[in-house]
């Protein structure tokens, strides 16, 4: 009962968590003046924008139903299950404009599979797991934030700067996601500001993603590396065992699955040129690479 609950709130969290990164994307993607040096101009763009807010609010509440989900399940199982909203994300991109191609449609329909064969496994008995070392969980905490750091900071006057800010927001909240089931899991108080500020870097970061991209570039690939590093760390951080027998192979399958369709999903098509546009790629700052 206790884990179908939390089953349950992971999957109400996915879906209104990828609404609420689809409304910000909508919105922050027109707006060409958002910058790290002009911090407070930027907000306020941000927050006296309708659409935006709603989408900001959207996410909010779509946390707090993850947070519920981790309280009551395995962190793998739940972020299986998060893993299947990039599917919701993409069809319902489809559905307010956004062309889906063939490798786009086939993503969505494996992490929906993904979700499909998470159930099956379900009808093995879920042992309860030891809780995570606390100096393991902050060494790999730090060095996940340093790595998005790292990548936002070296790859944002590339011509691929949205993918990459996109991952580097993932990263972010990747391991935001292990600190706070270390918070809810015993591991100590100590995690929760760092839960908070790697949801904090992976929030501005998604957001200057937002603006170069697509929202599958952009939400889809920080989805993807958000779905994988608490899958993993579930497994060799939170000791979490797999079932035997073929629940264990549907439940390596279900992983497998989810995370292929978010590959799929992730790898959007390069965006056309534009003829009368501004063909230079734009900096973490919001300034033009010279």
């Amino acid at each position: 009962m206790k884990l179908g609950l939390g089953l349950a709130l992971a999957l109400a969290a996915a879906l209104v968590l990828n609404v609420g990164f689809f409304v910000q994307h909508g919105a922050t993607n027109t707006m060409r003046s958002l910058s790290l040096r002009h911090p407070f101009r930027s907000v306020r763009l941000l927050v006296t924008n309708r659409q935006w807010m709603l989408g900001y609010a959207t996410g909010w509440v779509g946390w707090g139903i993850y947070i519920a989900a981790l309280s009551l399940a395995p962190l793998s199982l739940v972020q299986a299950v998060a893993a299947g909203g990039v599917g919701v994300l993409a069809f319902l991109a489809h559905r307010l404009g956004t062309p889906l191609g063939g490798r786009e449609r086939v993503g969505a329909w494996t992490a929906v599979a993904g979700l499909v064969l998470l159930g099956v496994s379900l009808t093995a008995r879920v042992h309860r797991a030891a809780p995570a070392h606390t100096a393991t969980l902050l060494i790999v905490i730090a060095a996940g934030a340093g790595a998005a750091g790292l990548l936002a900071g070296l790859m944002a006057r590339s011509t691929r700067a949205a993918a990459a800010l996109g991952c580097a927001a993932g990263l972010f909240f990747g391991v935001g996601d292990l600190a706070t089931k270390g918070a809810v899991s015993g591991n100590g108080l100590l995690f929760a500001p760092l839960l908070a500020a790697c949801t904090a870097l992976g929030f501005v970061t998604l957001q200057l993603a937002f603006q170069r991209g697509r929202v599958l570039e952009t939400a889809g690939l920080s989805v993807l590396v958000n779905n994988m590093i608490p899958i993993v760390g579930g497994l060799f951080l939170f000791h979490e065992v797999l079932p035997g027998g073929a629940a264990g192979v549907a439940r390596v399958a279900s992983f497998a699955a989810v995370i292929v369709g978010a590959v799929l999903l992730a790898r959007a098509p390069e965006a056309p040129v534009e003829e009368h546009g501004d063909p230079q790629p734009r900096t973490l700052d919001g300034s033009h690479a010279s």
